[in-house]
């Protein structure tokens, strides 16, 4: 079997719905790696709450972090990244927005700092300070915000996702692309136009010299499509929104039924795992 790529969205993905990875889908990628394919994982969240799954993997390959707004290898300080921020200016028009639509809140990063409107007790704000070197910056983000923002996250109300999602569209289409991630957190990503997940796995396969046929890429969201569009091979998870399955080269099991560990051992020909319970 010759040399794949291998790359993996987290959420809804590699991570169960108890936000761990399985002990048979990380043996399988074990067998992968020891089989001489890269791993690397593409994901929506900033490098702090994704930097436990990589390290767990016992990755030394390059990172998609922010959907593509940052693709860095964090063994490799003088690794040639790639860091496209938005500019201020349009993230205090995106902050305007918010305000006009109505949100629960709203939240930006320049790389690992992180800046949020309001100070409440929703999980999603814990969860965007975790691994913080930095204290996160409470209070009004036109004002606390001094350069241009890696990316901003706003947190919708359920019923006015779409209503955002449009006003995005209307105000900024030519500069931002947004997103939106799955569970747990209904979040809407907002990044600089043009960057998505594959900008980085094209990045990394270059860096291996691995042509696009033998690009592997799993995905559930809509943070996917080019991932899984420009991968040779597209996977999207059972659990994934229709879209995405119905673009996809083949479909797996779900994300809770080791579907990344089931694919793998069947298309690259790897030993099935088989845990005691």
């Amino acid at each position: 079997m010759k040399q794949h790529l291998i790359c993996i969205d987290l959420d809804g993905t590699l991570l169960n719905n108890d936000k761990i990875i399985s002990g048979r889908t990380m043996k399988t990628i074990e067998a992968a790696r020891k089989a001489g394919h890269i791993v690397a994982i593409a994901t929506g969240r900033p490098y702090r709450v994704s930097r436990q799954f990589y390290q767990q993997l016992g990755l030394d390959t390059p990172i998609v972090n922010m959907n593509g707004a940052l693709v860095h290898h964090p063994q490799q300080p003088n690794w040639d990244h790639l860091h496209s921020p938005l500019p201020k200016d349009v993230a205090y028009d995106i902050v305007d927005t918010c305000y006009d639509v109505g949100v629960q809140n709203i939240l930006a990063e320049i790389l690992d700092q992180v800046y949020i409107e309001f100070k409440n007790d929703h999980d999603i704000t814990k969860f965007f300070q975790a691994g913080t070197e930095s204290p996160a910056i409470f209070g009004n983000m036109k004002l606390n915000l001094a350069s241009d923002p890696s990316s901003v996250l706003i947190h919708p109300y359920d019923d006015r996702i779409d209503a955002i999602r449009n006003t995005l569209t209307e105000r900024h289409a030519s500069i931002v692309d947004h997103r939106k991630w799955g569970a747990p957190f209904h979040v809407i990503e907002v990044i600089r136009s043009d960057l998505h997940k594959a900008v980085g796995v094209q990045k990394i396969a270059k860096e291996y010299d691995i042509p696009q046929e033998r690009i592997i890429a799993f995905g559930d969201e809509d943070n996917d499509f080019e991932m899984i569009d420009y991968a040779g091979i597209g996977v999207a998870m059972d659990n994934g929104i229709d879209e995405l399955k119905s673009m996809a080269n083949e479909i797996t099991h779900t994300n809770h039924d080791d579907g990344v560990a089931r694919f793998l051992e069947m298309y690259l020909g790897l030993p099935q795992t088989v845990l005691s319970k």
